[in-house]
């Protein structure tokens, strides 16, 4: 055993400093314990944060895809000649309207009326010797019966006979084609619609069916426009008809709008004609054919536009906006709801589509349940809280944010 010796100065010294020790730790226990107490109360008398939010009602939607296409015309006809010649006239003016059947280009007609005078003097000579040819066989027909002619004589003039009337035959489809030709001397319109530019000028040489055409016609007046869908969209709006999600309205369904390169809506809605049914293997898509009226001349060939397609009709669509739904750190989007109980829960979602401001809901909420739009930052899930209905800007009369300046702030 240690034994201290200590002496009475210092064992007085002593005395004096323990007790002031402790009524120091005392005294700052003691402030411990009233500041862990103050907050808790306090904690308890705090009052539950406000959200707002918004009750999900399923709503009437009608879907649609807007798809990127071009414009064609809706018929096309390159203009050649049929005839080998010299052009002497141009009869349009470029870029102007033109209808079928009226006269484009005129083609020196001289060296074919010459072929066509010279058809009909051999259609001449043809037919008077078919004339006297048969003359000589009805009187070798006579003769035979008396046996004044022998056999041998008869055939070789009926043969004559014969070849006599297919020389008149001959001679009159020379006729034909040399009026044919001579008639393709002036190059017409096939077709109705707005001629470009000319490629030839009066006094060009001009061959049958050469490659260069002389000018193009269009048709503006109605334009198709194609659009390819990919076969991923293609399938999924099949199940989803397969499945009941959507139906379609014969009436209507096939009815496209268009947005021009400006942004602006075409104002006609065209009308879809068929959906392809060759998969393109570059891109993995069909091609839908979509046909507007073009009065105007508004849609020109080879113009982007994009076409709003309809898919259909979902009856019980589910929306939520924008602003109430976030993206966990893997981006898979969800929002929080406040329960029954007042408290606040986690909902995975499933989103199809923007609609808008909103993004529809395709699953992970139910009719009726309410999602916090505003105080999002300020809760987490399973603290009580106090819901207020969420008022949009608009209504309550506030000029709502631009959006490229209200990003990143606090709801």
């Amino acid at each position: 055993m240690l034994h201290l010796n200590v002496t009475p100065n210092v064992s007085r010294q002593i005395c004096k400093t323990i007790p002031a020790w402790l009524a120091s730790l005392a005294v700052v226990l003691a402030g411990l314990v009233m500041t862990g107490c103050d907050s808790r109360h306090q904690s308890a008398l705090a009052p539950a944060p406000e959200v707002a939010i918004t009750t999900v009602q399923p709503q009437q939607l009608v879907l649609s895809t807007e798809l990127p296409g071009r414009t064609s015309a809706y018929l096309t006809a390159e203009i050649r000649p049929q005839v080998n010649g010299i052009v002497q006239k141009r009869l349009f003016t470029e870029g102007s309207d033109v209808k079928a059947g009226e006269v484009l280009y005129q083609i020196d007609p001289s060296p074919f009326h010459a072929t066509l005078d010279s058809a009909l003097a051999a259609l001449a000579k043809a037919e008077a010797n078919l004339r006297v040819s048969r003359l000589k066989f009805e009187r070798y027909k006579g003769l035979l019966a008396e046996k004044a002619v022998s056999q041998q004589d008869y055939d070789d003039r009926e043969a004559a006979q014969l070849q006599a009337e297919a020389d008149v035959q001959y001679c009159k489809a020379s006729i034909e084609a040399a009026r044919i030709n001579l008639d393709y001397t002036r190059v017409t319109a096939p077709i109705s619609g707005r001629i470009g530019k000319s490629n030839v000028t009066d006094g060009a040489l001009v061959t049958a069916h050469q490659p260069l055409a002389l000018a193009t016609i269009q048709q503006l007046d109605p334009v198709y426009v194609d659009v390819p869908q990919s076969t991923s969209e293609l399938l999924r709006l099949k199940r989803r008809l397969e499945n009941r999600h959507l139906h379609q309205d014969g009436s209507s369904q096939n009815a496209v709008k268009a947005v021009l390169e400006d942004g602006a809506e075409y104002p006609l809605a065209g009308n879809l004609q068929f959906r392809d049914v060759t998969v393109d293997p570059t891109t993995g898509s069909v091609v839908l054919r979509i046909i507007f009226p073009n009065p105007e001349g508004t849609l020109l060939p080879g113009m982007f536009i994009r076409a709003v397609v309809r898919e259909g009709i979902n009856e019980q669509a589910i929306l939520v906006p924008q602003r109430a739904v976030s993206r966990d750190p893997k981006g898979n989007p969800f929002t929080l709801i406040v329960d029954s109980g007042e408290k606040v829960q986690l909902r995975m979602l499933t989103v199809d589509r923007a609609v808008g401001d909103q993004w529809f809901v395709s699953s992970g909420l139910a009719a009726g349940e309410r999602v916090i739009v505003e105080g999002i930052q300020k809760v987490r899930p399973g603290v009580p809280v106090k819901a207020v209905p969420f008022v949009p800007a608009q209504k309550a009369g506030v000029e709502p944010e631009n959006p490229a300046h209200s990003a990143g702030k606090p709801n």
